[in-house]
């Protein structure tokens, strides 16, 4: 049983002395039902913004209201702190004109994003800072340094250990990110180029971001691949002891059936790891399907390998066109495939040349085109590639990790013009269906539960000191919701569908939706870690 602490301290606070605040007016929350993302059970009580901050949360005196605030009727409704998404490919759009607001974003009410995952994103992340800040973004951003990007800006897609000054150039540059303001590094072990590096490597650059910074990966091998799942959640482990930081195994899965059930060896992998002291966690989508490219899902990782020049083939395409290597690589990728559950597990997202094959599965290509399922598959990678959306998941296994008490939510969700493309519909719902499937529907978690894995865990883990909570003096990050209608709309068949249910949502105490409407406000900021100054 969660303890009532939580709960208690914000009604004490209640009559602490205001905080100082920023520009702006006040705005007085009326009787909502309080999840103040503790984990603690809702109570009923107001809330007080005065400027950026909460100023007062609770029985609030009128003496201690400020005249001119402004009055909303929360009753009936569930007011929570805005959500912190730990795994987010929302930064490209961020930095997009006519993107930046984030609408999809917001209604799904994801107020934080860390970007550059997956081992990938900029490398100059003061650059990366300025782009957000000259345009300005709807929900705030927190900056990772990837390693992927890191090994690329110095190795290229070289297959091969790093010499002792590629190493420490390497170094050089995550020290610079951290720098720059990066709450840790991310890891696209599974993908090229940080596939080909073992984890000596980034055993070492891990230290450039110890003792503050948190590794947050995607693991080498989320199936039977290579190293198998197991061994690959272990690698994030020795990692985050062997510099003492956090480790983080992000969007964590057990991929297609043959490890169907493996979750459970690789909880306990956390869990014993968790028992010796070692900080690791793990943050989770809620979809029984992945969203990935072709090649990330069935070409293998020799394939990519080798210089890349300017306006040359790429070696994936040089590949493709050498009969002996096209057999190779059509060998290994049937193995993929079926890895994966075959073709009709298969659809795809997005296809550039040809958009009329999007919302298709590759089992319908391969008859319509009266062609073995993988060579339909080398046919899409003739003609560039195309995005997938792959169901390879159990719904047992999904429940498991999600009632870890270290497992936090993620979307792994981008941000697309409406209508473009037909995207993991994760980029529109993946938090507001954690709580429509999971709580409401199956019960997997209690409301208070998976409000806490979207606020104050993540906050924990990245050390947000300054958000998470509903709790004097945190940041006015908030949402009022009716709880009861708030779900995701989006489908695999409808995947541009908004979030339902957000009734408000502020951000730094700016409206982003105010009655249901998104206002288009841009009062996001590019956060700062604590150590840095930050909150």
């Amino acid at each position: 049983m969660l303890p009532l602490a939580g709960t208690m301290l914000a009604f004490a606070c209640s009559t602490a002395p205001p905080p100082e605040t920023g520009e702006g007016g006040a705005v007085l929350f009326r009787g909502g039902q309080i999840l103040d993302g503790t984990g603690n059970p809702w109570y009923r009580g107001d809330v007080l913004v005065v400027g950026d901050r909460i100023a007062r949360v609770g029985v609030i005196p009128a003496a201690e209201i400020p005249a001119d605030a402004r009055e909303v009727d929360a009753s009936g409704l569930t007011v929570m702190p805005g959500f912190i998404d730990p795994h987010s490919h929302a930064g490209p759009g961020l930095a997009t004109p006519g993107l930046r607001a984030g609408e999809p974003v917001i209604r799904q009410g994801i107020t934080t994003a860390m970007v550059n995952p997956d081992g990938g994103g900029d490398v100059d992340l003061a650059a990366q800072r300025r782009r957000f800040e000259e345009g300005g973004i709807g929900v705030h951003v927190a900056l990772m340094i990837g390693h992927g990007a890191v090994r690329r800006e110095v190795l290229g897609m070289e297959d091969r250990p790093p010499t002792g000054e590629e190493l420490e150039r390497m170094a050089g540059l995550v020290r610079a990110g951290m720098d720059a303001g990066a709450f840790g590094m991310t890891g696209g072990l599974y993908y090229a180029p940080g596939s080909y590096a073992a984890n000596d490597e980034v055993v070492r650059l891990a230290a450039e971001i110890a003792p503050f910074g948190a590794f947050v990966s995607h693991i080498r091998d989320e199936s039977d691949y290579n190293i198998g799942l197991v061994a690959a959640v272990e690698e994030v482990i020795e990692v985050a002891e062997a510099q003492g930081i956090r480790g983080v195994v992000t969007h964590f899965k057990a991929l297609g059936p043959p490890v169907w059930g493996l979750s459970r060896e690789a909880t306990a992998a956390i869990d014993a790891a968790r028992a010796r002291g070692v900080e690791v966690f793990a943050d989770q989508y809620p979809y029984e399907a992945s969203g990935t490219s072709i090649v990330g899902a069935l070409v293998p990782r020799w394939a990519l390998a080798g210089e890349t020049m300017p306006g040359m083939p790429s070696p994936l395409q040089n590949r493709l066109a050498n009969p002996r290597e096209r057999s190779r690589l059509r060998a290994d990728m049937l193995v993929a495939l079926e890895r994966r559950g075959g073709a009709e597990t298969l659809l795809l997202s997005r296809h550039r040349a040809d958009t009329s094959l999007e919302g298709r599965y590759l089992s319908d290509l391969a008859e319509e085109w009266d062609l073995e399922p993988i060579d339909a598959a080398l046919r899409l990678l003739d003609a560039g590639g195309a995005g997938l959306v792959s169901f390879n998941m159990s719904e047992e296994d999904i429940a498991h990790i999600m009632t870890r008490e270290w497992t936090m939510a993620s979307s792994d969700g981008g941000l697309v013009p409406a209508g473009e493309g037909r995207p993991h519909p994760r980029f529109y719902g993946a938090f507001p269906r954690r709580i429509a499937r999971y709580v409401r529907e199956r019960e997997v978690l209690t409301l208070a539960e998976a409000v806490r894995g979207m606020t104050s865990l993540p906050a924990t883990v990245f050390r947000m000191h300054d958000r998470g909570q509903i709790a004097p003096g945190r940041v006015a990050d908030l949402l009022v919701v009716d709880i009861e209608e708030f779900g995701d709309a989006a489908s695999y068949e409808n995947p541009h569908a908004l979030a339902e249910g957000m009734v408000h949502a502020l951000v730094a105490g700016v409206f982003a939706i105010e009655n249901g409407d998104a206002t288009g406000a841009l009062a996001g900021q590019v956060l700062t870690p604590h150590w840095m100054g930050g909150e």
